[in-house]
């Protein structure tokens, strides 16, 4: 059975300015999106699943879906405030979207096959889909048997200010925690380092594995999903900012052994457009890429 690609695009670029996931950024007006999706297809994904925000869907369709018809089977699925589990109903007020992870509960009627999950206008590379798409192409035979593709934080760093990741820790090949590091950036002598809790400067070894919400899970991880976000509603509903995000969820699981996580390394670059001034860097890397051969003059 073929994997799915789950594709989360329902944000908006607050940092960066504007819809980032429409915006053409490869020599012949190719998105972020059309990337992956092209390393996605030439992987081995058999269908393409997108979670976008229902106001923009007719923009949605008419730029971007039109263009994988004719290649891959497509399904759109819609993230809204409202859709809440029975019982709950959505703070008057609230606009901050619910977090990744509910935007991965919004795939739960129509993936029913193993799926990986990223973000829109993160540019993995090709190697980051050929590893996953080959883990979830692999017979799973219990519940909670996931993995994850873990960057190495030296090929996902911004020149133009700090980022945050998910630092990864791992025992023999498998998760056992992901911690959020916010402000994670070159020091003054270009060391990758981060302040800690207690206002200690930590510093990365440039292979360290990160999360870039690269995921790969079976449709099982949906039940335990929606379980947390009951739990996570009733602490949490009032709190205008209060997100449900998919590493909670996973160091949840992994925690209470409920499931495993293997980390994939791969030496794929990330980059992608956290700040304005990332535009035109990212411009020259796709050309780049087209020039070398990496991808044809036309992806679709």
């Amino acid at each position: 059975m073929k994997p799915t690609l789950f594709v989360l695009a329902a944000g908006m670029g607050s940092r960066y300015g504007g819809l980032k996931q429409l915006d053409g950024l490869g020599p012949h007006g190719e998105t972020i999106m059309d990337y992956s999706i092209y390393d996605a297809i030439r992987s081995g994904f058999g269908k393409i699943v997108f979670v976008i925000r229902k106001d923009f869907e007719a923009d949605f369709r008419a730029k971007i879906l039109s263009k994988y018809e004719n290649h891959i089977p497509v399904e759109v699925v819609f993230q809204a405030l409202d859709n809440l589990p029975e019982g709950f109903v959505c703070p008057e007020g609230r606009t901050k979207p619910w977090g990744t992870n509910h935007a991965v509960l919004m795939g739960k009627d129509v993936i029913k096959e193993p799926f990986a999950v990223i973000n829109a206008d993160d540019f993995y590379g090709r190697n980051s889909f050929e590893v996953i798409a080959k883990e979830l192409s692999t017979p799973k035979n219990r519940k909670g048997d996931y993995c994850m593709v873990g960057f190495r934080v030296g090929n996902t760093m911004s020149e133009s200010g700090s980022v945050a990741r998910g630092v990864c820790e791992n025992k023999d090949g498998f998760l056992t925690t992901v911690v959020e590091r916010t402000a994670i950036a070159y020091n003054e002598k270009h060391e990758i380092s981060f302040t800690d809790e207690n206002g200690k400067e930590q510093i990365l070894d440039p292979n360290t594995p990160v999360s870039m919400n690269l995921w790969g899970f079976t449709p099982d991880y949906f039940e335990f999903s929606e379980k947390y976000f009951v739990d996570f509603l009733k602490e949490s509903i009032n709190t205008p900012k209060a997100e449900f995000f998919i590493p909670l969820v996973v160091n949840e699981l992994v925690t209470k052994g409920d499931a495993t996580v293997k980390v994939l390394d791969t030496d794929s670059k990330w980059f992608g457009v956290t700040y304005a001034a990332d535009r035109q860097g990212v411009v020259d890397k796709f050309a780049e890429l087209h020039a070398n051969g990496e991808y044809p003059e036309k992806m679709f």
